[in-house]
């Protein structure tokens, strides 16, 4: 009896030479772009914030010239002020004071000669960033003598007004603005200097972009890379009459490379379209993967240059095993092109393994019959060691896809993957792409284990087999590589965290069940075995945490601690010569790792109550101030029975244990005779006697014959009771859980995770001070590993307010501070 003890076809890097920093802040549609900038005030050096604000009105004023330029130029104010509501096209009228009266009348001067070029007084012009003199970086209109005016030391407000009418671009601005980038992307194209700044065709594309012209810019920019990309088709058509073998290799590597070069620089110029609108749209290409795909269209899927791309490859690798020199970084950069194109496994792979196999097994039957065998092996050995060193130049491609590699594992072929092993371990980079194939293979196959509800019933179990086999797979074909054995455990924890909660009421179900059987199922060293393995799967579980596992890793010491009791108990009962047929043996539990079990008085033999009393002497004479509760719901006996055929073992229940000695004082009892006798609460004595009358071991007989026992039923002993085992295990029916008692489970679930939300909560406010509800529910669910619904969290923030760990901000209700 158990008592309770309470105690790519991504582009390559852009050149340096790029349009924008790349650390520029670019927001879609806003039209805003801002980057650091220092100035000069009054002599003091400050570090502000230069904004962009991209319409531009119809004449921008420029402090060297009086004439506006030919084409509208980007407007550039500098300033330092915090704005509470974002708008998107803002005036300003700004009041401001000077310290010194010569800059005050600097300022005046540059905003009267900006009044005498402006025709409209009553909106403020904003100088572009060459401007020479202005008072903080803003130009006041003509008309406001407030620098001239104001006192030093003076503190004046600043005043944020919106536009009246959201600014528009000029006319015929698109057009024109298109003819530059357009322009641009033919010099690149045609390797021609261009005659505009990178920065000033950046930000034509960011006005154009801002102005909801996305969709049509793209459209005109994919329709210039088709045309280029057409025309360059004609120069491989006039082979062979134009290039010899080798030049045509060299023309088309050199076509190819020219295609990556432009396409790096077009998409520097467009980046802004890049990043903003084809990245809102999905089913559009970016920039780089349009170049790819035009070129794989209109150059490459020309059977004429593929069938001759193909068949050069192939006869350079050819002529490379026949002993002869040949460019390898021409083939390289031939396979690469065609793994980026995305045609290498249809176009190349198949043909060239063929070639590959007929070469090798000619060559092979050939020198069989021409040389002896250790001369063979060595000729086989330098082929292999060529191959290897041939390898690296296809080894991003021929390591791309493992299609056969999830038929090996799902049939545990460990010869085959010991090979599979050792080849890609002398490829460059092989290794990394058998490891993400294996993370991958790990996640798929765990997740349908996990997801699917059907396999609720034998799921622990099969994770544990998947464990075990992954693991075998590690040390014998990966050689204990550490890479795969932490890969395994990043895909153990991603699948099996896919599916909240479940998974770990499955396992704590599973290693209570193992628990209750003990030693019947299985020996003392395969059990312990059984829950090490548990406990390696239970830490995969996020929700689960350092808390859940302590509590489970308190089970296994009392489990071993109660081993050492019952061994010096046996020496007490020794010592003082007590009596009695009975062996008892007690498991002590500590209450606080333990599930709650609701404790059931029940009316116990003469027998066994003595030796009850016994073990309280001899346990609270060891451990004073303990208190003992016998859990009878755990307990389980071993009876020896004599019947017709013979003597037998059963193993059966504490309750069943009641029920069955009471046909030694008697032939029949009714059930509400048993009820009394007993004790035991009705729907438990139910299953009880179900469990010994109506299952396979009907070691009682039911009156009348039924599958339920119903009042009135009376039950005897089967004296003709047969089995072929001499120890027969009679399992007690268990009870299907309700969905009251998930609900109670969850419940409780929360109520044991309370204290890491609080603790997470307090851990925020603390290094915060102050933070809005919002927020403080956002960074909460960041913290933590595990569910929680809104409502409980919000709970939990009240009960810290309670507890004078935080409070409500007295003039903002939705922000909480701090309490020190």
């Amino acid at each position: 009896m158990f008592p309770t003890g309470l105690s790519s076809p991504n582009p390559p890097p852009p050149p340096t030479q790029e349009a924008r920093p790349a650390a520029t802040d670019v927001k879609p549609d806003s039209g805003n772009i801002t980057s650091p900038k220092k100035r000069k005030i009054n002599g003091s050096e400050r570090e502000d914030t230069a904004d962009t604000i991209s319409p531009s009105p119809p004449k921008t004023l420029n402090s060297s010239s009086s004439s506006s330029s030919g084409s509208p130029t980007p407007l550039h104010i500098q300033k330092k002020l915090r704005f509470e509501d974002s708008v998107d096209f803002i005036g300003l009228d700004v009041k401001m004071a000077e310290e010194a009266a010569a800059a005050a009348a600097a300022a005046a001067a540059a905003a009267a000669a900006a009044a005498s070029c402006s025709n409209n007084k009553s909106k403020a012009v904003f100088l572009t960033g060459g401007v020479g003199h202005h008072a903080n970086g803003l130009t006041k209109t003509a008309g406001s003598g407030t620098f001239s005016n104001s006192k030093p030391g003076a503190a004046k407000k600043l005043v944020i007004k919106n536009f009246k009418e959201k600014p528009k671009l000029p006319e015929n601005y698109t057009q024109e603005t298109w003819q530059k980038l357009k322009e641009a992307v033919e010099a690149i194209q045609n390797s021609t200097s261009i005659k505009y700044n990178l920065e000033e065709l950046y930000q034509a594309v960011e006005n154009l972009c801002s102005h909801k012209i996305s969709a049509k810019l793209y459209k005109q920019l994919r329709a210039v890379c088709e045309d280029h990309i057409k025309a360059q088709i004609d120069q491989f058509r006039e082979y062979p009459f134009k290039f010899s073998e080798n030049q045509v290799f060299y023309k088309i590597d050199k076509c190819w490379q020219d295609h990556c070069r432009q396409m790096i620089m077009i998409r520097s110029i467009f980046l802004f379209l890049d990043r903003t609108y084809v990245l809102q749209n999905s089913m559009l290409p970016s920039i780089w993967d349009m170049g790819l795909e035009l070129f794989r269209f209109y150059i490459i899927s020309d059977l004429k240059v593929q069938s001759k791309t193909i068949d050069g490859i192939l006869l350079l690798i050819e002529r490379e095993r026949n002993g002869e020199a040949i460019d390898r970084s021409l083939l390289r950069s031939l396979l690469s092109m065609l793994s980026d194109l995305q045609i290498y496994q249809d176009s190349f792979e198949q043909r060239f393994l063929e070639e590959t196999n007929r070469l090798y097994a000619a060559e092979g039957q050939r020198l069989m019959q021409e040389r002896e065998v250790p001369e063979y092996l060595h000729h086989v050995n330098k082929r292999l060691e060529e191959e290897a060193d041939r390898k690296h130049l296809t080894s991003d491609i021929c390591c791309c896809k493992l299609p056969g590699l999830t038929h090996l594992l799902d049939e545990n072929r460990i010869q085959d993957l010991s090979l599979l092993y050792q080849l890609f371990s002398r490829v460059r980079g092989g290794v990394q792409v058998l490891l993400q194939h294996w993370i991958e293979y790990i996640k798929a196959f765990g997740s349908t284990i996990v997801i699917n509800p059907e396999k609720d019933k034998t799921m622990v179990q099969e994770l544990l087999d998947f464990k075990d086999k992954v693991d075998h797979i590690i040390d014998i074909c990966f050689m204990k590589n550490e890479k795969f054995v932490n890969a395994m455990k990043e895909a153990f924890e991603t699948f099996i965290n896919k599916r909240p909660n479940k998974p770990a009421e499955l396992i704590a179900k599973h290693v209570d069940s193992k628990l209750r059987a003990g030693n019947k199922e299985a020996t003392d060293e395969e059990l312990e075995k059984m829950l090490d393995k548990i406990m390696i799967i239970f830490r995969f579980i996020y929700e689960c945490g350092a808390a859940f596992t302590s509590k489970l890793e308190g089970m296994f010491k009392d489990m071993e601690l109660s081993k050492d009791i019952m061994v010096q108990f046996k020496q007490y009962m020794q010592c003082q010569n007590i009596p009695g047929n009975i062996e008892l043996t007690v498991n002590i539990l500590t209450m606080g790792y333990w599930p709650t079990y609701v404790p059931m008085e029940v009316h116990l033999p003469p027998e066994m109550v003595r030796l009850q009393e016994i073990f309280k002497t001899f346990y609270l004479g060891k451990h004073s101030g303990r208190k003992l509760q016998w859990q009878s719901t755990l307990g389980h006996c071993v009876l020896k029975a004599e019947f017709k055929e013979g003597k037998k073992e059963l193993q059966v229940s504490l309750f069943q244990t009641l029920v069955l000695l009471m046909f030694n004082e008697g032939e029949e009892f009714t059930l509400e005779e048993i009820k009394l006798a007993t004790g035991i609460e009705d729907s438990e004595l139910r299953r009880t006697l179900q469990s010994l009358a109506c299952g396979k071991a009907r070691v009682l007989t039911k009156i009348p014959k039924s599958k339920d026992v119903e009042d009135g039923d009376k039950f005897s002993c089967n004296d003709d009771f047969k089995h072929k085992l001499f120890r027969i295990k009679i399992n007690q029916i268990q009870m299907k859980e309700t969905i009251e008692e998930q609900a109670s489970t969850t419940e409780r679930v929360f109520q044991d995770r309370q204290y890491q939300i609080d603790a997470a909560i307090v851990r925020i406010m603390k290094m915060r001070k102050t933070l809005s509800h919002n927020l403080l529910m956002s960074e909460v669910y960041n913290q933590l590993k595990f569910p929680v619904k809104p409502a409980d969290l919000k709970k939990r923030i009240e009960s810290l307010i309670d507890r004078d760990y935080m409070e409500r901000d007295k003039e903002n209700s939705n922000q909480y501070n701090y309490v020190a």
